[in-house]
């Protein structure tokens, strides 16, 4: 695929932020490069804690819809926790359930199954709680666009407290927007417009947690109590891939400090499972070992599979739980891979292949997958992608965005061909009767503006920097930058005129490329690409010749010469320690 590399030209002193600092002037870089700015927000990149948290009050009606909780709680009303099925709801759920039972309240929690019923609080689980005696619902993860099914609620006499962080609804008429509220008796999110919270990315268990400090405060209970659910909140807002900034970067920051020496049952043995030493987890094990461990649960089954781990407390039941959702988990891989090869089939054989945004119908794809595959179609052909399934009414759809395109206001465009729709910028969800699939592609390529350029993925190179300027003592200081994820990329780094002095294929399924090269300044170190290797290896024989790419791999003189954006590391093995770069992206001139 064709990429545009550009090194960030953002300007600053970075002599005198890193002598401040106590920090590499290419650190200091890194840090303008992310918009950090301003002595305050520096410190708090570099050092901030729990305390450099916004108060919670600053989040309107947060107080109203603890005084709400209090009063159920005291007065022994059942409460249910009324979440969504995926990781951010899952642990939004128990950050809610643990807290309210903590406090002495009665409450159960419930979701929507993803296939039966789709995202949200409906009638089925309303009719249950109410027939179960509750008469108070908190939502979380969902519920801002839940009109509906919250009148519903009310006209049963039951008290609602919605707690979301999606994108609140709206009407547009003559280029005026209207917001549509559901009649909750205290809705807390940030997004709703008259609030005046500080921080508008927190995840559906952030927004919870929010609201059980204010619980926690009320009750006097200790900060470190309130501080345990840094976990939950951590796990929800990387595995939601929230922008990990401002408050986010904090709580994943303390999170996974908790979570590297958790004494919760369910998350040891999810770790276990899949092999990773609670000491040294970090946002990557979070995004792509444990959170899709816990949501598939939710996808393939049912969440409360996910639930029930994290509240167990013998651990051979849930070790043997763990191992449950690590095999769901490769299972959901095995679907999606299958998917995505189905996909890429139709999109190909298509008149419409070259659409801005693609549509695609797959007949035989479980729904639940819908999304992932529809991200990984994103990857590879860098343009909004709906992936389609059949359902029991018509037809739903999951999509995922690139940076340029509003994917959410892209469907409120199309709304009258739609049943149901919701999302926010880089991801929706929709249903749809299947005659409208044709129409709506129709429509949402004519109304898509974008040009051909935001099309073309765009690397951001923060520094070139030779492989002489690497050390173990510049990785550690790297660490200072971490949590990395959307928001709070790993610094890239880039240098032209790598030559490739050695070339071998490792791994159990030849994954792995290994490489020994040496840059313009004569320094050499070992280079490794986790790409596809079939298609690097492809491309350098396509610009070099099939006998130089053999003498590549043979180890002798060749001419290949290419130019590489890596990221440092530091490889350890059988107590040796050594200096490597992970190569991220190629080309053979810049």
């Amino acid at each position: 695929m064709k990429e545009q590399w550009k090194i960030y030209a953002k300007k600053a002193d970075f002599n005198r932020i890193a002598e401040q600092y106590g920090i590499t002037p290419v650190l200091a870089r890194i840090i303008r490069n992310r918009d950090i700015i301003g002595e305050q927000e520096i410190e708090n990149y570099l050092y901030g804690g729990v305390e450099d948290l916004f108060s919670p009050y600053q989040m309107k009606d947060i107080k109203k819809a603890a005084l709400l909780i209090e009063r159920a709680i005291k007065n022994q009303i059942r409460i249910l926790v009324a979440s969504d099925y995926d990781d951010d709801g899952i642990f939004a759920s128990m950050i809610l359930y643990e807290a309210i039972k903590k406090l002495g309240g009665i409450v159960t929690v419930d979701m929507p199954s993803r296939v039966k019923e789709g995202y949200g609080l409906n009638e089925r689980m309303i009719e249950e709680a109410f027939e179960n005696g509750v008469r108070m619902i908190v939502t979380c993860d969902n519920g801002i666009a839940a009109t509906e099914a919250v009148a519903y609620a009310k006209s049963l006499g039951i008290i609602v407290v919605v707690t979301d962080h999606h994108e609140v609804p709206f009407k547009e008429e003559m280029g005026t927007r209207s917001y549509v509220l559901p009649n909750a008796d205290a809705i807390v999110n940030p997004k709703q417009k008259d609030c005046n919270y500080p921080f508008k990315g927190l995840c559906g268990a952030g927004v919870a947690y929010k609201l059980v400090q204010v619980l926690y405060e009320n009750a006097k209970l200790s900060s470190e109590e309130l501080y345990q659910f840094l976990e939950y909140a951590a796990i929800a807002t990387v595995a939601d891939v929230m922008d990990l900034v401002g408050e986010n970067r904090i709580i994943v920051k303390e999170g996974l400090r908790r979570l590297r020496r958790t004494d919760n049952i369910g998350l040891l043995a999810i770790m276990e499972a899949s092999k990773i030493i609670p000491s040294q987890i970090n946002s990557y094990h979070i995004g792509f070992i444990i959170g899709p461990a816990f949501n598939a649960a939710g996808r393939l089954e049912t969440a409360q599979m996910a639930v029930d781990l994290l509240r167990e407390t013998d651990f051979n039941r849930a070790r043997q739980m763990a191992l449950e959702l690590t095999e769901l988990n490769n299972r959901r891989k095995d679907m999606t891979a299958k998917g995505v090869e189905d996909a890429i089939q139709i999109i190909e054989q298509s008149e419409w292949r070259n659409d801005r945004i693609l549509l695609v119908y797959l007949k035989e794809c479980h729904e639940s997958i819908a999304g992932i595959i529809a991200g990984r179609l994103r990857e590879k052909y860098y343009r909004p992608v709906y992936v389609f399934t059949d359902a029991e009414r018509g037809m739903k759809g999951s999509g995922r965005s690139i940076e340029t395109y509003h994917m959410f206001e892209g469907l409120v465009a199309c709304k009258d061909l739609l049943d149901r729709f919701g999302g926010h910028a880089m991801a929706a969800g929709l249903s749809l009767k299947k005659e409208n699939l044709e129409l709506l592609r129709k429509r949402l390529n004519e109304e898509c503006t974008l040009d051909e350029e935001a099309f073309i993925p765009k690397v951001m190179i923060d520094v070139p920097m030779p492989l002489s300027y690497i050390s173990e003592g510049f990785i550690e200081q790297l660490q200072y930058l971490e949590p990395f994820g959307k928001g709070n990329p790993k610094p890239l780094f880039a240098r032209q005129h790598f030559r490739i002095l050695s070339a071998r294929i490792l791994g159990k399924n030849k994954n792995v490329c290994k490489m020994r090269v040496a840059d313009t300044d004569g320094t050499t170190m070992d280079a490794l690409y986790f790409g596809d290797v079939h298609q690097f290896l492809n491309d350098i024989e396509r610009e070099y010749g099939a006998d130089e790419i053999q003498k590549m791999m043979q180890g002798v003189a060749n001419q290949v010469d290419m130019a590489f954006t890596y990221y440092p590391s530091i490889n350890e093995f059988r107590g040796v320690r050594s200096l490597q770069i992970v190569v991220q992206n190629y080309c053979r001139i810049c």
